[in-house]
């Protein structure tokens, strides 16, 4: 029986994802759909433009992978291929190249493309700028994950300097609610336990739709649709993008866990202007003051640039001041990475060592923070979803090992007795 399903495994797709959650979400609707082609020995990279480190990855990945899979059909698509399909094409490699929209269609991974006489197409491509409509896409299931992803939105309407991403997913675009709702119950029948709600600006939900929801209203009537959901966590959010009806989850629904990732980038106003962000350095910290009034036991975390062009010693030192003022605990940190095309990249740069020690400084800030957190858990019961055996994530999404086997997904309480690098140790009952 083993030996038979390492054989079907290999008859499967490969995926390699790079990038954001939105990125896991969507390399499971492509599996499904490569499957469904017979693509039984296809190797597909789902790539991320977010920094030109992501790319030189990405090419070194699939060099590697004809390398050692010399047989293999070799796809790539995501943010990267999207913005720069005839780089990728032209990589001996790869043999296809499929645009950020069109990776969805089930249509693109059908064998047999070409017509008859013809080539077979290398780039299959659409202009993302154009496109209006998102396409909503059930995904039964995640192959070894502990917990789920749901796309509620995608694209982005905002214009920040730095950023290139609007141009790889196009304007912004909401799932109906009635489709949220349908996936969310198919994950919950898969057996999930924990629900993240993801996409590329997830609080910009709603105007393209009849009667132009919020995020919270949406949220709201997805609780109650569903009242089987135990767990709804957010992916990242702006700071300015919270709803009256997302304030109220946040101090009343406990089924929402407890845990904001917020947009942050800077913490210096005149950076947040030359950033063309739509916060400023008060609006975060108004926001964490709201929501631990709200609800005293929340943490956030925050994607912050460290280096970005004119940024001085002084200014940088005032995101440092934000993180510790507003007790930021799980950073995700990025020394700026120039992106060609955006206004940012004709801005004066700082140097690399710069930007990279800056971002040192700043990820052992968060550190410290984390660990000082972490103590606030010890004597406490908390709720863990099993992400392997002996190893989950709490509410708090702190990482728990426990003295139990348990299966991933499976939901336990542990009593947390004491705390040992990034990790809170307890029992499980």
């Amino acid at each position: 029986m083993a030996q038979e399903e390492e054989n079907n495994k290999q008859d499967e797709p490969e995926i390699v994802t790079f990038g954001c959650r939105l990125n896991t979400y969507e390399s499971e609707v492509m599996r499904a759909h490569a499957k469904k082609a017979g693509l039984k020995k296809a190797i597909i990279f789902n790539t991320c433009s977010v920094t030109k480190e992501a790319e030189r990855q990405a090419r070194q990945a699939i060099r590697k992978a004809r390398r050692e899979n010399p047989e293999a059909e070799i796809i790539v698509t995501g943010c990267a291929a999207q913005l720069d399909p005839e780089m990728f094409a032209s990589m001996e490699e790869v043999d296809r190249v499929i645009g950020n929209d069109l990776k969805l269609e089930a249509s693109s991974w059908a064998k047999g493309r070409e017509s008859e006489g013809q080539k077979k197409e290398k780039i299959l491509l659409h202009d993302m700028m154009t496109i209006r409509e998102t396409a909503s896409h059930l995904v039964e299931g995640y192959e070894g994950r502990s917990r789920a992803f749901i796309q509620v939105q995608n694209g982005c309407d905002n214009r920040c300097t730095f950023c290139i991403i609007p141009f790889a997913r196009g304007p912004s675009r909401s799932v109906p609610m009635g489709a949220i709702v349908d996936q969310v119950k198919k994950l919950m029948e898969a057996g999930y336990n924990e629900l993240v709600v993801t996409g590329v600006d997830v609080t910009s939900y709603g105007p393209d739709l009849p009667g132009a929801p919020t995020f919270g209203q949406m949220l709201r009537r997805l609780f109650s649709m569903v009242p089987e959901l135990p767990r709804l966590r957010l992916s990242s959010i702006d700071p300015v993008g919270i709803d009256d009806d997302l304030w109220d989850l946040i101090a009343h629904e406990p089924r929402l866990m407890p845990h904001l990732h917020l947009s942050v980038q800077a913490g210096d106003d005149m950076i947040l202007k030359r950033m063309k962000r739509r916060h400023l350095r008060q609006d975060v910290i108004d926001l964490c003051a709201q929501a631990r009034h709200l609800r005293p036991d929340i943490v956030f975390g925050a994607d912050i640039i460290t280096g970005f062009p004119t940024e001085d010693d002084a200014m940088f030192e005032n995101t440092l001041d934000l993180v510790e003022q507003c007790n930021l605990t799980f950073l995700h940190v990025f020394p700026y990475s120039e992106r060609p095309g955006t206004p940012a990249a004709r801005m004066p740069e700082i140097p690399s060592p710069v930007r990279k020690e800056r971002a040192a400084r700043l990820r052992a800030l968060g550190d410290k923070l984390y660990r000082q957190n972490m103590t606030s858990f010890i004597g406490k019961d908390v709720d863990v979803i099993v992400e392997k055996s002996g190893l989950g994530r709490s509410e708090h999404f702190m990482e728990v090992r426990f003295d139990k086997e348990a299966e991933p997904g499976q939901r336990l309480k542990v009593k947390i007795d004491t705390a040992q690098g990034r990790f809170l140790l307890g029992k499980a009952y």
